[in-house]
């Protein structure tokens, strides 16, 4: 999206780590068992673009920028970190992140984590940034391995510009993916099917 915003992340971290059952806390030095890499997301697997077809990036270490509108590492252990971002010709761009974990307990928590913050974005956007109104939706639960969500993002500013964005969270074991495309527009903009879609194979993909 075109709207940068740095927000902090909630302090329901503790709160969904204990519902989770366990704390995110980093595993220790060489304790994390040694795993393929989570395979990502290729351009064709994105949304179709009416008009311009994706390109995809490479698999880049750390944490993507494109992310921070919504989610950020802050108050979370230093897991690794993987992203690739997508993007058109146009306006449309997209960013696959994958975190891997040390336990499927610490990835259930570090799920929940990120769709707390995800569904909570809106609120703390319109907190910290007084000219810009935001509303987000629900899109609900997809079965696909230990399960993923899909949510909206809209933001708009006082001086008219209009961002809408799908966020997804994911995880398959211990790993946790997230998954955003975004453009300018508002919900009627937003493939929400095809997201959906994008989602449970980004989820299916991972190992």
């Amino acid at each position: 999206m075109s709207l940068r915003i740095r927000t902090s992340a909630c302090t329901a971290l503790a709160v969904a780590a204990l519902a989770a059952g366990t704390v995110l806390t980093a595993p220790a030095a060489g304790a994390a068992p040694k795993a393929a890499a989570p395979t990502f997301l290729s351009a064709s697997q994105l949304p179709p673009h009416p008009t311009s077809s994706w390109t995809a990036g490479p698999v880049t270490e750390g944490f993507p920028e494109g992310l921070g509108l919504c989610v950020s590492t802050e108050g979370v252990p230093s897991y690794d970190y993987r992203h690739r971002e997508f993007w058109t010709d146009l306006d449309t761009t997209a960013v696959q992140l994958t975190v891997v974990t040390g336990t499927a307990a610490q990835a259930k928590a570090l799920a929940k984590h990120y769709d707390d913050l995800v569904r909570t974005c809106a609120d703390r956007i319109e907190e910290t940034t007084p000219d810009v109104e935001a509303e987000s939706r629900d899109y609900g639960k997809l079965p696909v391995e230990e399960g993923a969500r899909v949510r909206g993002l809209h933001t708009e500013t006082t001086w008219g510009a209009t961002d809408i964005a799908l966020l997804s969270v994911g995880r398959d074991g211990r790993t946790v993916t997230v998954v955003k495309w975004g453009q300018m527009g508002d919900f009627h903009n937003a493939p929400v099917t095809a997201f959906k879609k994008t989602t449970t194979t980004a989820v299916n993909k991972l190992y």
